[in-house]
């Protein structure tokens, strides 16, 4: 049901993992996500620890997803002396192409103790379905 968009995504991943880069707004980071079927739709579901609800970003465009957040740094002290800081700050991005087969304009989006879930139902029209099969023909003879 999902396509990725970018082959080099996990190669980015580690290097960031490695260097301690974070995202901006120009290039930001990755977000850990799942994705799966559960039942008559498909869930997507992000980790954004830290994110603040008002920091994040849902669009779709015809079959594009994206969702953007941000994590901000927390106002501290002017005492306060950072010994160490392992938690990514900045920009969080990802860009999902939606199959046909899913119904983008009945999206719902919940967001509770920093997991945004997305549920996308799957289309009528990609629902299997029975056919019906017509009554008896009938069958003339031809005389001639």
């Amino acid at each position: 049901m999902l396509m990725r968009t970018d082959p080099f995504r996990e190669l980015d991943r580690l290097t960031q993992q490695l260097t301690g880069a974070t995202g901006t707004w120009s290039r930001p980071s990755a977000m850990p996500m799942d994705a799966y079927r559960e039942g008559e739709e498909y869930v997507i579901v992000f980790d954004l620890p830290g994110v603040d609800k008002d920091a994040l970003d849902i669009d779709v465009e015809r079959n594009m997803l994206t969702v953007k957040a941000e994590r901000r740094p927390v106002a501290r002290a002017e005492d306060v002396h950072m010994e160490l800081s392992e938690r990514p700050l900045g920009a969080f991005s990802r860009q999902l192409v939606l199959a046909d087969t899913l119904d983008t304009e009945r999206i719902t989006a919940d967001y509770e103790a920093g997991v945004l879930t997305l549920r996308i139902p799957i289309a009528e029209r990609a629902k299997p379905r029975k056919i019906r099969i017509g009554g008896e023909s009938e069958h003339k003879q031809i005389n001639g």
